[in-house]
């Protein structure tokens, strides 16, 4: 058997941190298996759906590298598919027409409610005939659940699952105006699309019983399900907005987080591997099995996510990040794109930039003095360095450092350490303030570096700016 997943989200909001792992789980266990990811959008909720949160799905899953290996399946277009199906059941005998009014539905919620005891339909159109409904009630169709015995799901994460079949109802499959409901719907996709397994949130374990009958009824073989556990924040409550319960473009485009980072993050999210925490998307591949997810939910923790990040920064091609970054740091400078040059510098320092950074939103920031223009915005304690720099430091600077015929870090350090020692200063007293006037700042890579990367003509345009201090 060819092992089939898929991921269906409800395109009434953006790609969520917590639908994120979901997907990533049903895409290894198909890799890992040999077997196919498929994608559904369930854009049944015509009211709510819009075509902005379907494009922000696709974006989100294509930049984490989920991709489907079919084309997605819309399933609004199916809508006469499913009803099809549901005219099938009452055809044979397994659904039937309900003509209870809004009236006789408010009174059994009551009546239930009065009594302590879970709303639950009466079956009271179960088995009469149309000929008895009344005028003006345009029916639903439900579906006639077992009402005797019990149901048991075996779920690879949750193990065995056991509902009596008196505490399920027959519920509507289709609406009084046509058009099929979700638990129509998903069950009639996942069957046509020949989905072998369902991964998904533990939040839809009750939802499971349901369609396990509709599945019945059909004489289709039932899905081997896997109901994963929720996401919670550090707190312990339901993840939410405040908790990290974001999009995943935020992720991408305000937080400054790496595709490879996330997708390890949220992998480890109720999953291990032993005591590996930076796992390659080969290994992932390889050691993951849906069986090995925990039952116990897992705690977001941004600090966590945030290190990780950094370990993949670190790790990352140089020209790659400075792609990744140059649009943040030509708005920082207010122009539409780097020049080649800038670029190039950009990339030259990137290898002491990266070790510093956790998020590209900071790398960002740390790396705009090496394409800066003109002069430079120096912050408050850049600024004391400079006003508090030995007389004549800047002038003895530029006037050694321009008599180097090579420009690399060893020769450019020792003429420095010649001009402290020649003013009797410790080296520090001349670094630092000459990292304020070439940075802008008190904190950057080694000087000796930045000097390397920024160049001999640009080294010395920065200094000279202050020679007269």
């Amino acid at each position: 058997m060819t092992v089939v997943t898929r991921f269906a989200p409800s395109p009434t909001g953006f790609l969520h941190i917590g639908g994120a792992r979901t997907a990533l789980y049903n895409w290894l266990y198909a890799k890992h298996t040999g077997g196919k990811f498929l994608l559904r959008i369930e854009d049944t909720d015509r009211e709510r759906s819009t075509p902005e949160a379907v494009e922000a799905i696709f974006a989100g899953l294509d930049w984490l590298g989920l991709n489907a290996d079919e084309e997605p399946v819309m399933q609004f277009a199916r809508r006469d598919r499913h009803a099809e199906v549901a005219h099938s059941l009452v055809a044979a005998g397994k659904a039937y027409f309900c003509y209870s009014s809004p009236a006789e539905l408010t009174e059994m919620r009551e009546k239930a409610r009065a009594e302590g005891r879970p709303m639950k339909y009466d079956g009271r159109w179960r088995d009469r005939d149309a000929s008895e409904a009344p005028e003006g009630i345009k029916p639903v169709v439900r579906l006639k659940s077992p009402l005797e015995g019990d149901s048991i799901i075996t779920d690879q994460v949750q193990g065995e699952v056991r509902v009596a079949n008196d505490q399920l109802d027959d519920y509507i499959i289709l609406r009084a105006d046509g058009t099929p409901t979700y638990m129509l719907s998903v069950v009639v996709d996942d069957y046509d699309m020949g989905i072998t397994h369902v991964i998904r949130g533990d939040d839809h374990l009750t939802n499971a019983f349901r369609q396990k009958a509709l599945y019945d009824a059909m004489g289709w073989n039932v899905p081997t399900f896997a109901h994963i556990p929720l996401i919670h924040g550090p707190d312990g409550a339901k993840l939410s907005k405040r908790h990290g319960a974001l999009g995943i473009e935020a992720y991408r485009d305000e937080m400054g987080f790496l595709p490879e980072a996330i997708n390890n993050y949220l992998l480890r999210l109720g999953w291990g591997h032993g005591d590996d925490e930076v796992i390659s998307t080969d290994q992932a591949i390889e050691w993951f099995d849906i069986t090995d997810v925990g039952k116990g939910a897992s705690r977001f923790d941004f600090a966590k996510l945030t290190n990780l990040n950094g370990i993949y920064i670190r790790q990352a091609d140089n020209a790659r990040l400075a792609d990744l970054i140059e649009p943040a740091i030509a708005a920082n400078l207010d122009v539409r794109n780097l020049d080649a040059v800038q670029k190039e510098t950009l990339i030259k320092g990137m290898s002491g930039l990266k070790e510093r950074a956790k998020i590209l939103t900071d790398l960002a920031q740390s790396a705009t003095f090496y394409v800066t223009k003109g002069v430079l915005s120096f912050n408050d304690k850049a600024q004391s360095l400079i006003d508090e720099a030995p007389a004549g430091l800047f002038a003895a600077l530029a006037n050694e450092l321009a008599g180097l015929d090579t420009w690399h870090e060893e020769a450019i350090e020792t003429v420095v350490k010649q001009i402290a020692e020649s003013k009797e200063l410790k080296l520090g007293k001349v670094a630092q303030p000459l990292r304020a006037v070439l940075t802008g700042s008190n904190s950057s890579p080694g000087i000796f570096e930045v000097m390397q990367v920024l160049g001999k003509p640009e080294t010395l345009d920065r200094i000279k700016q202050f020679e007269a201090a």
